[in-house]
């Protein structure tokens, strides 16, 4: 375990990180009632610390209900959360539903089951959320989620596409929220284990070697290994894009696009391409000459 002076300035990390989001993409609000999805996972724990820690000190009323799907699972310890959540204090509920024996019945075997397996869980989630009146879902993703859901999309799915830290349910009737977005998973994982939260693991579906998601987990733990700061950078994009310098022609009008017309702040024309450190172009100093060829016809 981390001496307390490591462990304290850890939790103010996290604590700001948290801070930051919630400031950043107004995810909690005076009056909202947060529904804390815990699974037992570290990430969910510490979620929860830290928004019950946040909750004291925000300058805004709002209430927190922790809230565990007990699906069933072979071997799952049921009474370990609600002797934890009883011991904080937390207003929580236990949800029963047996949504292992669904998922083994319809997923062949060796096949990945979270696809049904989260789509079983988030219908429960939001009937819950709305028998016990809450208007937010917090969910326990953090920075490095977000990041492999990226390249899980543009190398499987063929999308732009992540986790926001924000965003509306399709029946519009609840806004999904991520506190964890800036923090990494490094950070999460020393805390959880400093802390030592009872920590459930998932047997459906934690273990399955298969997972596309475990692929690309692997690939982003080789690049930080290679090159730190890969992951920061890429979440760093996610929130500086130029439309553009992209492809997709309902962000960004590239039929109307004409030589002479004024370009925005935010289209940067070709010097989009030049390094953000250099001033001048390399190729074309002073001592450059440069040696216009005609081809024959």
């Amino acid at each position: 375990m981390e001496n307390s002076k490591n462990v304290q300035r850890l939790k103010r990390r996290i604590e700001s990180d948290v801070g930051k989001a919630i400031a950043d993409y107004n995810l909690i609000e005076h009056g909202d009632t947060v529904l804390v999805c815990i699974s037992g996972g570290k990430d969910s724990h510490v979620l929860l610390s830290t928004l019950m820690t946040l909750q004291q000190r925000a300058p805004v009323d709002f209430r927190l209900i922790a809230m565990n799907l007990d699906q069933k699972q072979p071997g799952f310890p049921a009474d370990v959360l609600p002797k934890y959540l009883s011991g904080l204090g937390v207003e929580y509920r236990i949800v029963e539903q047996n949504t292992y024996s669904v998922v083994k019945e319809k997923i062949p075997e060796g096949k990945t089951t979270c696809s049904l397996c989260s789509r079983l869980r988030r219908g429960v989630i939001y009937r819950t959320a709305k028998e016990l009146g809450a208007n937010k879902i917090a969910l326990g993703h953090h920075r490095d989620d977000i990041v492999h859901t990226l390249f899980l999309n543009l190398l499987f799915g063929g999308k732009l596409k992540a986790m926001p830290p924000k965003l509306v349910t399709d029946d519009g009737a609840h806004v999904v929220i991520r506190p964890l977005a800036y923090c990494s998973e490094a950070d999460i994982g020393r805390l959880a284990r400093a802390m030592d939260y009872p920590i459930i693991p998932c047997n459906l579906c934690g273990s399955q070697s298969n997972l596309q998601r475990q692929k690309i987990r692997e690939m982003m733990a080789d690049w930080d290994r290679r090159f730190p700061g890969r992951t920061e950078s890429v979440f760093s994009a996610l929130q500086n894009i130029v439309p553009s310098h992209l492809a997709d022609g309902s962000f960004f009008d590239f039929h109307s696009l004409r030589a002479g017309a004024p370009l925005s702040e935010m289209d940067g024309g070709d010097t989009a391409f030049d390094s953000p450190t250099l001033d001048f172009n390399p190729f074309l100093t002073k001592e450059t000459t440069v040696h216009i060829v005609h081809e024959p016809t």
